[in-house]
This record gives C-alpha cells, sequence and structure tokens, in this order.
C-alpha cells in the first residue's frame, strides 16, 4: 500500500501555486523528496501538476458549461476538477474511470458527500458529452489566447510584435514537455568521458543540437547521478549556453557576470577560461549568491568569485575600466523558459515588463563605464518581448556614443544559427530546439 497520493500531492502543490504564487518547479521537487515520490510516480505527479498549470484556462473553458448551475466553489474543488480533467484529456495511460474515482475520493476525505456528488456528476458529465470545442470563439486572438492558455493582453502583445501565425507557434510551443540538456564541464571531462559515465548510471542522451558542449538527455534524469555530483556537467538548456560562446572568453581574461544567480553562465565562463582569469558573479541577494558557490565548488571552478552586489551601485566596488567582458543577463519577464516555469504566464502583467526594462537599462548603464576600451559588451534575456531586448539596447546606444554593435557575433554562433544574427543581436523564439531567448553584443570603441 502506497503511502502517498499523487494525485493528493499534486492537488496541495497547484494550490500552493495559485494562493502564494509559489514557483511551481521548486515547490514540485520539494515535495518529491518530501514524500519519497520515485520512478513512474513522480513523472506522473510532474506531469500533472505541469500540465494543469500549462493548460489552466483551457481546462476553465472546458469546464464552465457543466458549472454553470454550481454555487461558489472553494478553490480546492476547482483545482480538483482541473487536475482530474487534464488527465481526462491528456494522459491516455490513465483510465477515466480511475481519474474520477480518485477525484471522488479526494472530494469525500476533503469535503464532504455532497462536494463528492458534484465533481463526479461534473466529471461523468464531460466523460458522456466531450468539452465544448474553442472553435465557438469568433474573434482569433481571444481563441488562441483560450486554446493555449496564455493571458489575452500577453498574446495581443505577440501578435502586434511577431504577427499572428508566428504568435501561434510560439503559443503552441509553450505547451511541449521541455527537454533536460546537460552542459559538459570542459575545464575538467571531454564529452565522450561524460557520456561513458551516464551510461553506466543508466542515463541515455544525445548530442545537442547547437553546441558542441551541449548532450540532450533521451531518457531518465540526470540531475540525480554521481556524475552530477562530481561536477561533470551542469543542466543548462542549450540557448543559454549561447551567451558564454557570444563573449568570446580568452585566457587569464578578467570577466563580469553582473547578474549571476544562481550561476549556470558564470560557470561556463569559468570553464571557458580553463580555469584561469577571474570571473566576478554578482547578485543582489545573499541566498542566490551561495547558490554560484555551490555551482562552483560542485565543478571544482577556482576562478569564480560569487559576490553580493545591487549591479546598479557596481562602480561602489569596482574601477572604471577594470573588466575585459562583461555579461549583463539580465532579469526579465521569463516569457522565454514558459514551458519551464508554467506560472510565469498568469502572474506577469505589462507593467512588469515596463518596469523591468527601465531597471536592465539602469544596469547596462551602470556597468559600462567598467568595461575596458575595445571590450565586449553581452546583454542577454530569456524573454521574447522587444521592450526588454532590442529597445533596451537601441536606448542604451542613444545615450552611450562610446558603445557600438558587435559584427562579429555570427562567427562565435553555431552554423545552423548564423543567418538569425542581424546587427550584432539574435532572438530565438521557443522551439523544439531551444527555449525563447535574446543575446545582443556591444564593444567599446577604442
Amino acid at each position: 500500500m502506497s503511502k502517498y497520493n499523487v494525485r493528493d500531492i499534486a492537488l496541495d502543490i497547484l494550490l500552493s501555486i495559485e494562493k502564494n504564487q509559489a514557483f511551481s518547479n521548486l515547490l514540485l521537487n520539494k515535495s518529491i523528496q518530501k514524500y519519497g515520490v520515485q520512478g513512474k510516480d513522480a513523472g506522473l505527479l510532474t506531469e500533472i501538476v505541469y500540465g494543469t498549470i500549462q493548460r489552466r484556462d483551457t481546462l476553465d473553458y472546458s469546464l464552465a458549461p457543466f458549472l454553470a448551475k454550481a454555487k461558489k466553489l472553494q478553490p480546492w474543488v476547482k483545482v480538483l476538477l482541473r487536475l482530474s480533467l487534464y488527465q481526462m484529456l491528456h494522459l491516455d495511460r490513465v483510465p477515466d474511470r480511475a481519474v474520477i474515482h480518485e477525484a471522488v475520493e479526494i472530494a469525500k476525505k476533503r469535503g464532504h458527500k455532497g462536494i463528492a456528488s458534484m465533481v463526479n456528476g461534473v466529471l461523468r458529465n464531460v466523460q458522456r458529452n466531450g468539452v465544448p470545442s474553442v472553435e465557438e470563439i469568433k474573434d482569433p486572438i481571444e481563441r488562441l489566447s483560450v486554446e493555449t492558455s496564455h493571458p489575452l493582453w500577453l498574446v495581443k502583445r505577440w501578435v502586434e510584435q511577431y504577427g499572428l501565425d508566428k504568435t501561434r507557434e510560439i503559443c503552441l510551443a509553450n505547451l511541449m514537455s521541455p527537454k533536460q540538456t546537460l552542459r559538459v564541464n570542459t575545464a575538467r571531462f571531454t564529452v565522450s568521458e561524460v557520456v561513458a559515465q551516464l551510461k553506466e548510471e543508466g542515463i541515455s542522451v544525445e548530442s545537442g543540437e547547437l553546441v558542441e558542449e551541449a548532450l540532450e538527455v533521451q531518457k531518465g534524469n540526470a540531475a540525480y547521478t554521481d556524475a552530477f555530483r562530481k561536477g561533470m556537467f551542469t543542466v543548462q538548456d542549450e540557448s543559454s549556453m549561447l551567451v558564454a560562446h557570444a563573449l568570446g572568453v580568452e585566457q587569464g581574461e578578467m570577466i563580469l557576470d553582473s547578474c549571476a544567480a544562481p550561476g549556470g553562465k558564470s560557470t561556463h565562463i569559468g570553464e571557458k577560461l580553463n580555469n584561469t582569469g577571474q570571473v566576478i558573479s554578482l547578485d543582489i541577494h545573499d541566498h542566490k549568491v551561495k547558490l554560484i558557490s555551490e555551482q562552483a565548488e560542485r565543478l571544482q571552478l577556482t576562478n569564480v568569485s560569487p559576490t553580493v552586489q545591487d549591479s546598479r551601485k557596481v562602480a561602489e566596488r569596482f574601477e572604471a575600466e577594470t573588466f575585459d567582458r562583461i555579461l549583463v543577463d539580465a532579469p526579465c519577464s521569463g516569457f522565454g523558459v514558459m514551458r519551464r516555469k508554467p506560472d510565469l504566464k498568469y502572474v506577469k502583467t505589462e507593467r512588469d515588463v515596463q518596469q523591468l526594462a527601465k531597471i536592465q537599462l539602469d544596469i547596462l548603464s551602470a556597468v559600462a563605464p567598467l568595461l575596458k576600451k575595445g571590450g565586449t559588451l553581452v546583454y542577454s534575456t530569456c524573454t521574447i518581448d522587444r521592450d526588454e531586448n532590442g529597445d533596451v539596447v537601441d536606448a542604451f546606444l542613444d545615450n552611450h556614443a562610446e558603445f557600438m554593435v558587435d559584427s562579429t557575433l555570427a562567427e562565435r554562433m553555431p552554423e545552423k544559427l548564423k543567418q538569425n544574427v542581424k546587427h550584432g543581436q539574435i532572438q530565438l523564439l521557443p522551439s523544439e530546439e531551444s527555449d525563447g531567448f535574446y543575446i545582443a553584443c556591444l564593444q567599446k570603441k577604442v
């Protein structure tokens, strides 16, 4: 007899995300450890939690006709119906009768007979009659919003920036399950050594799509291996790996990573320096700087120096023209990584985008004097919103005549992305190959 109930745990996680705006990935990992959820159960729990968040608005649209007569539902009942409907519509291997039975049992335990009866009635009604089609929604933008469970304001915004067809591709890509990709610690290991070690531990991998030090996991979770503990690799998306390539570091250089937590890019730069030079890794929060230290220690990098510092006040700590290269991987809306953090789309607002663009420009302006003449400044975000990307870079260049676009960026990008580089900038949209990501490369005039 199992000591935990996967759907019960899923319900608690989903309620906590709604109520406390907790991060789904952190909460999920914590729950898996707390209850000792393993193997297929861990997979099912992850699928139910992420899938229900990913498709929340679509599920609510589908449930609405069946709840027309229901009085005000308690939050847990609504979430229970949502996660049950998600399984019925999207999980082929779980029979409807099992989903309905589980939902009714949970309703009895958490509520009373009346609620259990209502949950049973709604789900059986769905089973008999099917759900309403989104085709009934006449407006194409509103229909796309409901069909892919993205807020209407965001879909409108992307349609303005990318057009309807491209926006549809972005929204559908955000519903896909994210891949786990690994960055081999090339300062200490070869790709083939890491592949062999992972194979021994039952993890199947293939070469990445874009970057030579990348591996794509086909089977298993590489984060729970001895290979990970030994510092053989870091879990990181390939689009994020492109940043260290864009920077073009050379042995012995002094590098500033101004917004470094949790340390993925700092440690990649440290590896590319082959443990020479120094990477000063800043973050405003103490606990996040600790994460950078832990990463560097696990990877046995001695050239990464994590430091608590608001990067907008970085001039208080460092002299002008201290650094050969500077990375500003700026705080952003995260609209490029929604399939990894699906809760983002429900908590971010248009006002957030405007406030973030101001912070991003402030950070760029603050670090600019610290770069040596002829040095490289890379600005990157994991968003696809132009207000936070090209517009920020344009505003920075307008105010800083000493900087120009670095026209050599394409030379440091993978072959299949070279044609995507325009004016020293590249915008990746969410796709099968990578997350959504933006990189701009600037140079300080000599």
